[in-house]
């Protein structure tokens, strides 16, 4: 499947997935460590309807979340892009992250989450962009303060029982 390359940094390049992607979205999606600040664990189907939403999204709206592969090896180990998300009842720009756990604490979050920032203030017209975590997700919340975002809120959540929401302005 042709791979349209969207954003690429020192390492990493972040292309739109496609439904070839699915054993390597599984292993970051259906990881229990991972997702343990999520409101579950992927399985098959939700994995493939996290693909087939997000390849949507690119339709619909010029983004989503984007596979993030190495440049030395073209393999695909997470994603990271820009969604529109409902953060206390209004939708806003996030930006979110996962990384497959054998590849964390190597910066490549923070690489990818800063390039898709310098995509979304250059390719949008949004004033602000956010990032949004149960508050338990200290790994997440530092991620997004590693690009310049600062806390904003917290707010209780059925999903999340709280809700942690960090924020980035354009031109700051």
């Amino acid at each position: 499947m042709e791979q349209k390359i969207i954003l690429e940094t020192e390492r990493l390049f972040l292309r739109e997935m496609n439904t070839d992607d699915y054993d390597a979205l599984y292993k970051v999606l259906a990881d229990q460590d991972i997702m343990q600040h999520y409101p579950y664990v992927f399985d098959e189907e939700r994995v493939r309807g996290w693909i087939e939403r997000n390849m949507n999204r690119y339709h619909d709206n010029g983004f989503g979340l984007w596979a993030v592969c190495l440049k030395d090896t073209g393999e695909m180990i997470g994603d990271c892009g820009l969604t529109l998300q409902n953060i206390e009842g209004e939708m806003l720009p996030e930006i979110g992250y996962h990384i497959r756990a054998d590849q964390q604490r190597k910066g490549y979050a923070k690489e990818a989450a800063a390039a898709v920032r310098d995509w979304a203030f250059a390719n949008t017209d949004y004033p602000a962009l956010y990032s949004y975590c149960k508050y338990t997700n200290i790994g997440s919340y530092k991620t997004a303060e590693s690009i310049g975002m600062h806390f904003e809120k917290e707010y209780p959540d059925p999903d999340n029982e709280i809700t942690h929401v960090s924020v980035i302005f354009r031109g700051v």
